[in-house]
C-alpha cells in the first residue's frame, strides 16, 4: 500500500508544546488548582461528623462542585494535548516533560477528589439531592463518591500516596509505555536477508497472506519481548504490588473489588458473564480448530499455532484493504444505521482527528481520546486488513460517544469502562452486519466472517485467558515479587485454560503479559470488553427488533452512562444483565457466526 495514512492534527488546540498559548494554559492550570486547594480549606472539604446541610451548605456544595468540574475540564485539554504527543513519540523529551509535570498537577487534584469524596459523605449524598438541584443533577457520582469514600485511607494517607504514586505504578506504567514504543525486532525474510522493524509493524505482519512471513514474525516478536522481559517484569510487580498494598489499606475485599466498584458492575452480574464465556468455550475452539484444518497448519493436537491466530482466509481481496476503501466502508455502514452517526465519521476526517500510521516511537493498538466539546483523536496501527477497519469503526464508536457526552459536566461524563464500550461495539456490529449483507460470495463472506470471529476470540477467549492471568498475579504478588519466567509461565497456563485444544500447545505466546499496555495502567482492564462485547451484541438485537424505538432512546443511553450503573441502564432496553441467559443470548449469536465459518470451510 502506497497511500499516506494520516496523522492527526492538533494544531487548533496550541500552536506547539512550545508555544506561548500552551504555556499560558499550563500556568492557567497550576494556578486554578491552587485556588480549588484553596476552596476546599475554606468551605472545610473533608470527611468528618458533621453532616449538617442548611442552605449555607448547599450554596458551599455547588460553589465547590462547579470549581472542581472546571479544573477537570481544563486539565483533560492539556492532559490530552500532550498525550497525543507522548504517544505517537516516546522520544520527544519536551513531551514526557510536561507529561510528568501534569502527573504531578493530577496527584493533587486527586488528592482534593478524595477530600470531596468523604465530605460528599459526611454530608449524606441523599440529603444534598434533596436539597440541590445541581446535586440531584449529579446523584449518580455523588452516591459514588459517597461509596468510594467508605475506602478511604485518612486524608493524610490518601494524600501521600497521590505523590508517592507518581514515583511508582505511574513511573512504571511510563518506563513499560517508553521501553515497548522504541522496541524492534529482526525479521528474517526467506531469502535469508534480515528487516528491523519497529515492534507494532512487526504485530501488523500477523495478518501477513504468506505465512512463512506470519511465523518469522512470531519467532522475530517473542525473541524481541525477551530482551525488554526484565524491565517489563519489574514495571509489572512495581504496580501490581502497589494496588495490593493500598486495597488492602482501603479495606476492599480483594483486588478485584475496586474494578467491580469502578466499573459500575456488581459481582453478581460480572460472574453470570463469566460463566455464560466458560460455557462458550469448546464453541470457540470449534472455530480455531477449522481454521486450521483450512491453512494446513494443526499443530499435534489439531490446534492453530499463534502465528495463525490473525492469518486472513477466504477472498484474497479482503486480505489487503487500502486506507480510502476502509474509510469508505466505515461510512457506508455507518450511514445505514444513520446520518448523525456517518456525520460524525467524515467530521472526524475532515478534521483530521485520526492518526493511522504504524511507526517507530509510537504505542501499538488504538484508542479514541476526547479532548473537549465532543471533539477526539484517534490512534490506530493501521494494518491494511478487514481487522483494521473494523477498529477504526470501534474507535469512531468512542468519538461518537464522547459526543453525546459533550453537554455533561465531567463528573457526569466519568463512565466506567464497561459501559464505554457501548458505542464501540455496537459500530463494529453495525459494520460487520453491513459488509455481510452486501455480499453472497462465499469467499467474501468467509473473509468477513473470519475478521469477526478472530476479534470476538480475542474479546472472549483471550481476554478471559488475561483475566486468568491477572488473577493469578494478583494473588502470587500478595507475598513477593514475580520472576520473568514466572510471568510467562503463568501467562501460557491461562492461554491453556482459555484456549484449550483450539490452539497448538507448543506454539503459543508467553509475553502477551509484555504486550498488552493495560496491565501497566487500569486494573482488570479485561473483562470489561467481553461486558461490552456482548452487551453491545444484545442491544444491536434491540435495534434489529425495533429500529426507530431503539434510535430514539440510544443517543440518550450514551449520553447517561456515567449517571448510573450497568443494571440499570440496561434496564431501559429491557436487558437484565445479572442473569446468565442475557450473556448466552449474545454469545449464541457468535455460535452462529461459528457454525456458519464451519460450514463455508468444511471439505467438499
Amino acid at each position: 500500500m502506497t497511500t499516506v495514512l494520516p496523522r492527526w492534527d492538533l494544531s487548533g488546540y496550541f500552536p506547539s508544546l512550545g508555544s506561548r498559548e500552551f504555556a499560558e494554559h499550563h500556568e492557567r492550570l497550576g494556578a486554578d488548582v491552587d485556588r480549588l486547594a484553596a476552596l476546599y480549606e475554606e468551605h472545610d472539604v473533608r470527611g468528618g461528623t458533621d453532616a449538617v446541610v442548611d442552605p449555607a451548605r448547599l450554596e458551599a456544595f455547588e460553589s465547590v462542585l462547579a470549581a472542581t468540574n472546571e479544573v477537570f475540564e481544563e486539565f483533560r485539554l492539556l492532559n490530552a494535548y500532550v498525550y497525543a504527543f507522548v504517544t505517537t513519540d516516546a522520544r520527544d523529551e519536551t513531551a514526557a516533560a510536561l507529561a510528568s509535570e501534569l502527573q504531578a498537577q493530577g496527584a493533587r487534584v486527586r488528592s482534593l477528589t478524595t477530600r470531596f469524596d468523604a465530605w460528599v459523605a459526611a454530608l449524606g449524598a441523599d440529603a444534598l439531592v434533596a436539597g440541590s438541584v445541581v446535586a440531584a443533577d449529579h446523584s449518580f457520582p455523588l452516591h459514588k463518591a459517597e461509596r468510594s469514600a467508605a475506602h478511604q485511607m485518612t486524608e493524610g494517607e490518601e494524600a501521600l500516596y497521590s505523590e508517592l504514586a507518581l514515583t511508582g505504578s505511574t513511573a512504571w506504567s511510563r518506563l513499560h509505555g517508553d521501553v515497548t514504543s522504541m522496541l524492534s525486532a529482526e525479521v528474517e525474510n526467506p531469502d535469508g536477508s534480515v528487516d528491523s522493524l519497529p515492534i507494532t509493524v512487526v504485530r501488523n505482519l500477523a495478518t501477513d497472506a504468506d505465512p512463512q512471513r506470519r511465523r518469522a514474525a512470531y519467532r522475530a516478536e517473542l525473541k524481541a519481548w525477551e530482551t525488554v522481559g526484565v524491565p517489563c517484569a519489574a514495571a509489572m510487580n512495581g504496580i501490581k504490588g502497589e494496588a495490593n498494598t493500598v486495597n488492602r489499606h482501603r479495606g476492599w475485599a480483594d483486588s478485584l473489588e475496586p474494578a467491580l466498584h469502578n466499573n459500575a458492575v456488581s459481582r453478581a452480574t460480572l460472574a453470570a458473564m463469566q460463566s455464560a464465556v466458560v460455557a462458550s468455550l469448546p464453541d470457540w475452539r470449534r472455530y480455531l480448530r477449522a481454521k486450521a484444518r483450512l491453512l494446513g497448519s494443526a499443530g499435534a493436537n489439531g490446534g492453530l499455532p499463534w502465528w495463525d491466530l490473525f492469518a486472513p482466509v477466504g477472498d484474497p481481496s479482503a486480505a489487503s484493504v487500502a486506507w480510502d476503501e476502509a474509510t469508505a466502508t466505515v461510512l457506508s455502514s455507518f450511514a445505514s444505521y444513520s446520518p448523525a452517526l456517518a456525520g460524525l465519521a467524515q467530521r472526524a476526517l475532515d478534521e483530521r482527528w485520526i492518526d493511522a500510521e504504524a511507526r517507530s516511537g509510537k504505542r501499538g493498538g488504538a484508542f479514541c481520546m476526547g479532548i473537549r466539546e465532543g471533539e477526539s483523536r484517534v490512534l490506530l496501527n493501521f494494518g491494511h486488513t478487514f481487522d483494521s477497519v473494523s477498529t477504526l469503526a470501534h474507535e469512531l464508536g468512542h468519538a461518537y460517544h464522547n459526543t453525546t457526552l459533550a453537554d455533561r459536566s465531567p463528573m457526569q461524563r466519568a463512565t466506567p469502562m464497561a459501559l464505554a464500550e457501548t458505542a464501540s461495539i455496537f459500530c463494529e456490529t453495525l459494520l460487520t452486519h453491513s459488509a455481510l449483507a452486501a455480499t453472497e460470495d462465499p469467499a467474501r463472506r468467509l473473509s468477513i466472517l473470519e475478521y469477526d470471529l478472530q476479534g470476538g476470540c480475542q474479546v472472549v477467549v483471550d481476554i478471559h485467558s488475561r483475566f486468568l492471568f491477572e488473577s493469578a498475579v494478583f494473588e502470587r504478588r500478595q507475598a513477593r515479587t514475580l520472576s520473568v519466567n514466572e510471568f510467562c509461565e503463568l501467562m501460557l497456563d491461562a492461554q491453556r485454560q482459555a484456549y484449550g485444544d483450539g490452539l497448538d500447545g507448543d506454539h503459543l505466546h508467553a509475553y502477551m503479559w509484555a504486550v498488552k499496555p493495560h496491565y501497566y495502567s487500569t486494573h482488570y482492564y479485561n473483562w470489561p470488553y467481553t461486558f461490552g462485547l456482548l452487551f453491545g451484541l444484545g442491544l444491536f438485537a434491540v435495534y434489529q427488533d425495533d429500529p426507530e424505538r431503539f434510535r430514539s432512546g440510544y443517543d440518550d443511553l450514551l449520553s447517561s452512562t456515567g449517571l448510573g450503573d450497568a443494571t440499570e441502564l440496561a434496564g431501559r432496553f429491557g436487558i437484565k444483565v445479572e442473569e446468565e441467559s442475557f450473556w448466552a443470548s449474545s454469545l449464541e449469536v457468535l455460535r452462529g457466526r461459528i457454525d456458519s465459518f464451519e460450514k463455508l470451510t468444511a471439505p467438499a
